[in-house]
């Protein structure tokens, strides 16, 4: 995995030292994810930059990478990612007359493109973001993986295009200053994922499954991947089989690394499905036990208390399935005064570049990451079963599955999470500012242009086209959200995570699995549940659906409040403007649980306006 940034200009020389200096310090916003190397690679038009974590072939892998005919270079490449078939593609590019020099899969990528132009994504099997120079046609290809695993943001300029792994590589740009209307803002509270939205003015995130082209004509985007609808002829007992070969053989090819590699055990059926899977192919190999790694906070298994969300702890799930497998597991165990370290705070956000009023789950997150990268480098993960099998509880809830919004927003106000009667987390925000920016109206408006994209199969009973669009809306707009975070908070560290649940042979085939063979036992994640039983301990294979977790210490949320009391004390904090200080004042001396994630939700808005000296534009 690497970070990649670059500029297009087709009416300036980029050679030029000032030109490169810009190029290096893009370049170097990135260094979290490439802490391994760094390159460049400059032409009159072209700049591309690169910071390398090595994976595979650790001495060839080098970038920016290029192919050479006749003392020309005929094309460049910045990549980042891992293609699972690489060795297959390998293969089959020498047998037409391809010679490699590496044993890298980014050469791979190069000679796919060489051999079958534009659509040689349809050969790629893996999670990816990179940009293709091609001197010969003055051309720039950007490209991302069909489930948007890996980020890609660009921002268009008058002559040409910035583009960068993360906003920070283009907001380093003396051209880019950090602006945001009302719509960013809008995007960034509504709890919706808007396909290519960058929330920040002027940029764009290159939308999943999507080739974006760059010439001196202009910017064109095409699309070479999208959910179809398919019939599904297999029986009960044939489709857990597919699955079954499908998730054997995904996790397979995700074991390949030269590096040290482990997986995240949380105890729950997705990640110890994987775990399992990933323990049996490493002991097949020969290459030892598997290594898993859980978080948990200090007292939390012991003073649990159940809620609405989470039934159970990890830690007694995590312990039986590394016990079930033979793995070497380590709990990283985190107190408040981890979670609350302003170094760790400040961390977090600039990771992801924006404030999600995630609060400690996204410092949590951070910091288990942190841990692990001190023993490995990459790590597989069990993110995105959930959204392929139907695995929240949304799904089996009649009330969120008619509800005409997105279903987990149905919820959430259920919670208080999100636009609940008492204001949910935007309760500290001002009533004029909520209001100019209607969430309700554009939760709406996304939720339309969701559902205007879903493959229906004719024939197909009311309820079944409405669970095909309730899958379609988390494969889609839910996930993205999770895979961004899990990226950005690893990435941070330099730690690699593999989703093999987000393979998009997977999700195809699961996608047009009927509802009711999905929940044929009557439960959530059916499929996925027979499929790795035989490799599961009963307990876990049983265990109901628990998310990520968050600690429950008073002390923290007291914390929280203590930091929103400085804040207001502070005449000059930027997020001043935009909160309802009566609100805010009250949240602050009361002691309800509630209030965290309105209170996080602040600090979150004022951390970064002060960070980032955001431009508002509202």
């Amino acid at each position: 995995m690497c970070g990649i940034t670059g500029w297009i200009s087709y009416d300036n020389d980029l050679t030029g030292a000032t030109e490169r200096d810009t190029l290096d310090a893009m370049t170097a916003t990135m260094a979290c994810r490439g802490p391994d190397a760094a390159g460049r690679w400059t032409d009159t038009h072209a700049a591309l930059g690169h910071r390398r974590l090595a994976v595979i072939d650790i001495e060839g892998g080098k970038q920016p990478m290029t192919v050479e005919r006749d003392g020309h270079t005929v094309l460049v490449t910045t990549y980042s990612g891992e293609i699972y078939n690489y060795r297959e593609l390998r293969a089959e590019l020498i047998d037409r007359g391809h010679a490699f020099r590496t044993s890298s899969d980014t050469e791979v990528a190069l000679h796919a493109y060489l051999e079958w132009g534009e659509g040689f994504t349809h050969h790629l099997n893996g999670m990816y973001a990179f940009a293709l120079w091609d001197p010969r046609e003055q051309q720039l290809l950007l490209v991302r993986d069909r489930m948007g695993i890996k980020p890609l943001y660009y921002y268009p300029t008058p002559d040409g295009v910035l583009f960068g792994s993360e906003p920070k590589a283009i907001l380093a740009h003396p051209a880019v200053r950090p602006a945001v209307d009302a719509d960013g803002l809008a995007e960034l509270l509504a709890f919706t994922k808007t396909p290519g939205h960058a929330v920040y003015k002027g940029m764009y995130e290159l939308r999943p499954g999507h080739v974006l082209r760059v010439r001196r004509q202009g910017l064109t985007e095409h699309r070479y991947w999208a959910l179809e609808a398919r019939d599904h002829t297999d029986d009960t007992s044939s489709t857990v089989h597919r699955v079954r070969e499908l998730l054997d053989d995904i996790v397979a090819r995700q074991l390949i690394a030269d590096v040290p590699l482990c997986t995240l055990l949380s105890g729950g059926l997705d990640s110890s499905a994987i775990t399992a899977l990933a323990a049996r192919g490493l002991k097949d190999a020969g290459r030892g036990p598997v290594r898993s790694f859980a978080v948990d906070f200090v007292g939390q298994t012991e003073h649990f208390k159940a809620d609405a969300l989470r039934a159970t702890p990890d830690s007694p799930y995590a312990h039986a399935l590394a016990e079930h497998v033979g793995a070497d597991h380590q709990d990283i165990v985190l107190d408040t005064a981890a979670l609350m370290n302003p170094a760790h705070r400040r961390a977090t956000l600039t990771a992801r570049d924006l404030p999600f009023g995630s609060g400690e789950s996204d410092t949590s997150l951070y910091l288990l990451f942190k841990a692990i990268r001190d023993r490995s480098t990459v790590a597989l993960s069990g993110e995105s079963a959930d959204e392929v099998f139907g695995g929240y509880s949304w799904f089996h809830d009649p009330r969120a599955v008619a509800a005409d919004t997105f279903p987990w927003l149905s919820v959430f106000r259920d919670f208080g999470f999100t636009g609940s009667p008492t204001g949910g987390r935007e309760a500290l925000l001002h009533p004029g500012l909520l209001a100019k920016l209607d969430l309700d109206g554009y939760q709406a408006a996304r939720y339309r242009e969701a559902l205007s994209e879903v493959p229906y199969r004719e024939g197909d009973p009311a309820a079944e086209r409405r669970m095909r669009e309730i899958c379609y809306l988390h494969l889609t707009r839910f996930v993205q959200f999770l895979l961004d975070r899990k990226d950005r908070a690893s990435m941070a560290v330099g730690l690699e995570v593999r989703v093999p649940f987000c393979d998009h042979r997977l999700v195809e085939y699961v996608f047009n699995t009927p509802w009711s063979l999905k929940t044929f036992d009557g439960r959530e994640k059916s499929l996925l549940r027979a499929a790795t039983r035989d490799v599961l301990p009963e307990s876990v294979a049983q265990r109901v659906k628990s998310p990520y977790p968050s600690t429950q210490d008073p002390r923290y949320s007291d914390a929280v409040r203590a930091e929103l009391r400085e804040l207001l004390a502070d005449p000059d904090a930027p997020v001043r403007p935009l909160l309802d200080t009566d609100a805010a004042r009250r949240a602050a001396e009361e002691g309800s649980e509630d209030a965290r994630q309105p209170i996080e939700v602040v600090l979150g808005l004022d951390a970064w306006l002060r960070q980032y000296d955001v431009d508002l534009t509202l």
